[in-house]
Order: C-alpha cells, then structure tokens, then sequence
C-alpha cells in the first residue's frame, strides 16, 4: 500500500494524454451547451405556444434524465438507427445536451435581469427585433450569466470521466488501463484525482472573482 514514484512516472505521460482527452470534451462539450442553452432560451420567449411547447417538453425531458442514461442511449441506441459516432463525439454531444437545460434557465435569468427600460429605449429607438437581441439585450444578459456558465463548465469537467464508459480514453480511462495491466491502482487513480483538483479548483477561484468584478 506504498506510494511508488516509479509507477507515478510511468504512468504521466499516460495521464498527460488522457487529459488533453479531458479538456478537449469539457470544451467542446461547453460550447455545444452554451450555443444550445442560449437557443432554448429565446425559444421560450416565443410568441409562437407551438415553439415555446415542444421546447419545454425537451429541455424538461433531458433535465430530468440521468447523464448516463443518455450517453448510452446515443452510443448504443442511435447506431442501430444508423446515426453512428466517434466514442468522443457521443461524448461531446451527450455531454452538451445535457448541459444545455442548465444553462438555458441561466440564460432566461440573465435575459429577464435586463431593465425594463432597456427593451422600452429600444423600441422609441424603432430597432429591429433581431437588432433589440443582439446589441441591446443579449450583451447585458450574457455579461451578467457568465460566472454561473463558468459553473457548468466545471461541473461538466467532473462529470466527463462518465465517458470512459463508453470507451473514451480520457484520464479516467488511461487509470484504468494503467491498472489492469500493472495491478498497480493507487498511484494513477491517485494522480487522476489530482489532476482533477488541480484544474477545478483554480477555476473556481475564477469564477469567484470574475463573479465579484462582474458584481459591481
């Protein structure tokens, strides 16, 4: 039950792949969550019951759904519906969907903040409908949403070790590995861990203070 520096360095440059593994699906999985947050968001806002519906019914849907459950239904079900993808895309997207619902109602917050005055200083002003959104209203509102976006990302970044399972080989993945065929587990999941501290913490600790700046 030793600590052993030489499996520890065996087994870094592993871990240095799996991260970037890590960080390539936080990212890509927090711009698709994002991108998709800010178009459920105006969809609530429709004037159309026939936009504003079907729009809940799926982000209500996918929020009340494990993470887990979707991310098998994308790897395993939609390929026997000939809808394939890379382990790490299914990742991605599972990974995005999810997050999404989150930060719609992040993005509704933002939106409803905006004064009142803002959107009747737009309309003396006789602005467009689509020039209102996005000089006016949405830099506000996203200026104001953008601490608790960085929330998700690194609540997505804790839960992407989820995607080991289906055989994306992230850190987790490349512990697990390392394990199975060294016996060795202490030192990767231990350095696993690690690293997992040593990006969400000081992240954190951005938002923290970005959430202050943004404050005043």
């Amino acid at each position: 039950m030793n600590w052993d520096w030489d499996v520890a360095k065996d087994f870094l440059p592993e871990l240095g792949d799996g991260l970037l593994i890590t960080l390539e699906a936080t990212a890509l999985g927090s711009v698709l969550s994002f991108a998709l947050g800010l178009v459920w968001a105006l969809a609530f806002r429709s004037p159309t019951r026939w936009v504003r519906w079907p729009v809940a019914a799926v982000v209500e849907f996918v929020r009340n759904t494990p993470l887990l459950v979707q991310l098998f239904f994308f790897y395993y079900v939609l390929p026997t519906w000939d809808i394939k993808f890379s382990a790490l895309t299914t990742g991605v997207i599972a990974l995005g969907l999810h997050y999404s619902t989150y930060t719609a109602e992040v993005y509704r917050a933002g939106i409803d903040g905006v004064p009142k005055g803002q959107w009747e200083a737009c309309t003396a002003l006789s602005l467009s409908r689509g020039r209102t959104w996005v000089a006016v209203i949405l830099p506000q509102a996203i200026r104001r949403v953008v601490p608790a976006l960085g929330n998700y990302v690194i609540a997505m970044l804790k839960d992407s070790p989820m995607l080991a399972l289906i055989g994306v080989v992230d850190m987790l993945q490349k512990a697990r590995a390392h394990g199975a065929t060294s016996f060795e587990y202490i030192e990767p999941y231990t350095m696993v861990g690690i690293a997992f501290i040593l990006i969400a913490y000081p992240a954190s600790l951005l938002m923290r203070a970005l959430e202050r700046r943004l404050g005043h």
